[in-house]
């Protein structure tokens, strides 16, 4: 016997059962994010390697062990996009939004790709959704976007929903407050992990989200960004944090929050719940004023943030969303090929006149029909017969002929199935 096939490590099946709570996710951030202007925009699911190399950084976790990276037919590095802020950025110049009223407002519902250990809520294949403001690097524009992505998190029902926020400052104000705590580092390097230890130089900030004993016992006393920001810098951050207040969205400062990707710069911002224990993020972003410029475009200011859809659901809870309402179930009473005809004509006028409607395909009696009709919650039952077309009202139980053919039938469903 060949071996069964499984989906692979670290994917899965999303199944009928689970697909109407990730609907709900889509239904609920369309409303939010088109509601405050934001429209809808999809990247291809692979890009040029160099894409991320040079937007997401070299140096970061993602591009040195994460990605999904191959050669196409002609030779060119091409990889499965690992985060949708890069191939957003690169849209935004390819396709000319410079010329459009700034900021320009986008938001995405995709699958993307890490090859990274499989976790609760964590997988190889994820779903995210996200937006981007692109064009302005007014203080609002981060609250704004922040205040969006708590109100679609609250509203799908996280649970102990929290919100770190931080400030990174300008690359400058990093680039110098990066040599104090490489020295930081180095003055205390027998204390630290081998891989925190690998990295000083390429990516010290990182040391931040260690989890090694010895690593955080230095992070304890290592310099804190936030303290060295420009007043340009603060002064953004200070504007952030009143607008924040004035929407009433709760925060606790952490001036220790790194984002795992090197185009962050000013806000970093990130959601956690309670309910999904040690790994609790649920999603998050901040300002990437010099992205656009790192992909070959003008500098351009930037803020946007990403949520996995796995992880809100798993944070969620279980929230059964109603099945749509059937409206029309149409039975065939017979083996004649004339009836069987009639019954698709009739399901398919149904759905073109907006009604729900579901056809007998498996050729059971009339008895299983029935039983079908009612497990699938069918409002009402049409029974093709070769002398008629009979509409049985699944409540009440009372059937009623119709004559007039398809249409009537119709037209008596859409006006409660009376005579």
């Amino acid at each position: 016997m060949p071996e069964k096939l499984q989906s692979p490590k670290g994917t899965h099946d999303v199944l009928p059962a689970d697909a109407a709570p990730r609907l709900a996710v889509e239904r609920v951030a369309r409303k939010v994010l088109e509601g405050a202007g934001y429209r809808r925009v999809e990247t291809p699911t692979f890009e040029a390697t160099e894409l991320f190399a040079r937007g997401v950084g070299a140096s970061t976790d993602i591009v040195q062990k994460e990605m999904f990276t191959f050669e196409d037919g002609g030779g060119r590095s091409i990889t499965l996009r690992p985060e949708g802020t890069a191939p957003v950025a690169r849209a935004y110049l390819q396709h000319g939004m410079h010329k459009l009223p700034q900021p320009v407002k986008l938001w995405y519902l995709s699958s993307f790709f890490r090859n990274e250990r499989a976790q609760a809520g964590r997988f190889r294949q994820f779903w995210q959704i996200g937006a981007e403001a692109i064009g302005s690097a007014e203080p609002v524009v981060d609250a704004e976007s922040i205040v969006l992505l708590h109100t679609v998190l609250t509203e799908l029902g996280v649970q102990d929903l929290h919100l770190r926020l931080g400030s990174l400052g300008t690359p400058q104000t990093r680039a110098d407050y990066r040599e104090k705590l490489v020295a930081h580092l180095r003055a205390n390097e027998d204390r630290l992990s081998e891989e925190v230890r690998g990295r000083i130089d390429l990516n010290p900030l990182r040391a931040f989200d260690a989890d090694h004993p010895g690593t955080r016992e230095v992070m304890r006393t290592a310099p804190l960004l936030m303290d060295e920001l420009a007043a340009e810098d603060a002064e953004h951050f200070a504007e952030v944090r009143a607008h924040l207040d004035a929407a009433g969205v709760p925060y606790d400062l952490d001036p220790t929050l790194v984002r795992g990707l090197d185009y962050y710069a000013r806000t970093v911002f990130e959601f956690t719940s309670g309910a999904l224990g040690a790994q609790s993020a649920v999603g998050g972003g901040g300002r990437y004023d010099g992205l656009i410029e790192q992909l070959g475009g003008p500098a351009t200011p930037g803020t946007g943030w990403a949520a996995g859809i796995e992880r809100i659901l798993l944070s969620a809870g279980h929230r059964p969303e109603p099945e749509p309402v059937l409206d029309l179930y149409v039975a065939i009473d017979g083996e004649q090929r004339d009836l069987r005809v009639t019954g698709f004509q009739l399901a398919q006028r149904a759905r073109a006149a907006g009604l729900n409607a579901q056809l007998e395909l498996a050729g059971r009696s009339m008895k299983g029909q029935l039983k079908q009709a009612a497990r699938s919650g069918a409002r009402y039952v049409a029974v093709v017969r070769s002398e008629e077309i009979g509409l049985k009202d699944m409540e009440s139980g009372e059937q009623h002929p119709v004559t007039g053919g398809v249409d009537a039938v119709v037209h008596d469903v859409l006006r409660g199935g009376t005579l």
